[in-house]
């Protein structure tokens, strides 16, 4: 899955801003790279040890920023595209545009209307664990426990089984130590019965482990993407997707024989 930031103030670095060609470029160049999945965002959700550090920008905001992106980016590319959003109306407004799957980070915590909409269009939506705090009595468990929960609620909204995507939700509500230990640890989540989506491209505990800034960040994503698909990821959401595409071939080859 490439990341397409149409958001000003990326924690990556990689924001478009305004520039729907620039979008359009990185799209096309993510799918010839071999993304199997691009994925579209207009807020940034940045975090900090596992901090929002962001405003939220209004529903009216994120439609200007992702719909001219989504409409000349759905009509180039034969790869689905993904809506990164948690707001209900953009959501909608996405499907309407063409969208095959929503990524939700809130996973239907911040607005449940989400959830009727990909039952109602039968469409894939990622459900990422996600806390306001980072105190946990049990780390593994409870985000087990807190996805389960989500589970049960899509199930009973009538998102099919087959639809369901789920994601620990590194760098969100989690320290440093918490996005190591869910990595090393996805096997239990893998016990749920669900594909798992990770994210750790870039991110700040990359950072703070090998002291590095953002743009040097490479080798670190690419460690754990690599030991994320040994540990069950079945999708990687990245920047560096011709990097990564190579990393997770090859962690392929060597752990499921493909």
């Amino acid at each position: 899955m490439g990341i397409v930031n149409t958001s000003p103030d990326s924690f990556s670095g990689d924001g478009i801003r305004d520039n729907v060609q620039a979008a359009v470029d990185q799209a096309l160049r993510f799918e010839e790279d071999g993304a199997d999945i691009i994925d579209i965002g207009g807020e940034s959700t940045r975090a900090f040890a596992g901090k929002p550090v962001y405003k939220p920008i209004t529903e009216e905001e994120e439609l200007r920023r992702v719909i001219p992106v989504l409409e000349k980016i759905i009509s180039m590319v034969k790869v689905p595209v993904s809506i990164d959003t948690y707001k209900s109306g953009v959501a909608k407004r996405a499907i309407d545009t063409g969208v095959s799957m929503l990524n939700d980070i809130w996973g239907l915590q911040h607005d449940y209307r989400i959830a009727s909409l990909a039952a109602e269009y039968k469409l894939p939506i990622v459900l990422m664990h996600n806390q306001k705090g980072t105190e946990y009595f049990d780390l593994i468990c409870d985000v087990k426990e807190a996805l389960s929960r989500t589970i049960a609620y899509a199930l009973e909204t009538g998102i099919s089984r087959e639809n369901i995507i789920l994601d620990p939700g590194l760098g969100f509500g989690k320290k440093p130590e918490h996005n190591l230990q869910l990595i090393n640890r996805l096997g239990d989540l893998k016990e749920l019965g669900y594909p798992l989506l990770v994210g750790p491209s870039r991110k700040s505990f990359i950072g703070l482990v090998l002291d590095l800034p953002i743009d040097q960040r490479i080798e670190g994503t690419a460690a754990s993407i690599a030991l994320s698909i040994a540990n069950g990821a079945d999708i990687i959401r990245v920047h560096d997707v011709k990097a990564m595409v190579r990393v997770a071939r090859m962690t392929d080859s060597i752990t499921r024989g493909l």
